[in-house]
Formats: C-alpha cells, structure tokens, sequence
C-alpha cells in the first residue's frame, strides 16, 4: 500500500466509517481486545480476560495474558477486510488471519493453517 492508501486507510478508521477500532469481546464472553492504529496497520491488545481464559494461557505457556498483542500488523486488504497474524493464547501459536467487519458492532476474526486451507474463524462484539 503506498502512502496516499495508508492515509485513506487512517481516515476510515478515524472517521468511524465500517471501522474495527474499538473494544471487541470474543463469542465466550472470555478476553477482551483493544484495537488501534499501530503506525500503519492494526493491533489488539487483550484488556480484559476472565481466570478460565488467564488458566488456559498459563498452560500454554503465557505467563502474562493482559496487555498481550492478540491481533498482530493487519493491514487493510478490501473495503472491510483486513489480514495479519492473530496469536491465539491457549494454544501458544499464532496464525494467518483475516479481520472481516461484518456491521459496526460485529467482526469476524479467522486464523488459517496450511496458506489457508483450513481455518476457524469467530465473530467478536463490540463492547
């Protein structure tokens, strides 16, 4: 993307317009994310997790989960699509991922295995 399409992109978030900034709680109600412009892309910080999701990362070997980048250098791919790596707490991994806006207050987050033959995917409110 050059510069004039980063900038388009800042814009559209900025201006509120089919944006995923925000705070976005996963489907079990169990962590939730901020996300923000970081430089050109968009990250996701975990600001929230409940003590079942705060276990499960510990067995996986995550010692600290809030304050932990969840989602990872996505970059606008489409009008409401965005790709980057998502790192999944509980497994320890990260993943390709892709970040649909689906309405202002739902997004959908996929992580994909093997250039995107199998993936599993969520939808996130807005909190």
């Amino acid at each position: 993307m050059n510069g004039l399409g980063i900038i388009a992109a800042a814009l559209s978030i900025a201006s509120g317009a089919s944006t995923p900034v925000g705070v976005w709680q996963n489907p079990k109600h169990t962590i939730a994310v901020q996300t923000a412009l970081c430089g050109s892309s968009l990250c996701g910080t975990i600001v929230a997790a409940a003590p079942k999701a705060v276990a499960d990362a510990r067995d996986s070997g995550v010692k600290q989960l809030l304050g932990m980048s969840l989602l990872r250098d996505y970059r606008k791919d489409g009008s409401d699509s965005w790709h980057g790596i998502v790192f999944v707490p509980d497994m320890g991994r990260t993943f390709d991922s892709r970040l649909t806006i689906l309405s202002p207050n739902q997004v959908r987050i996929s992580g994909c295995i093997l250039r995107g033959l199998l993936c599993k995917s969520q939808t996130w409110t807005r909190v």
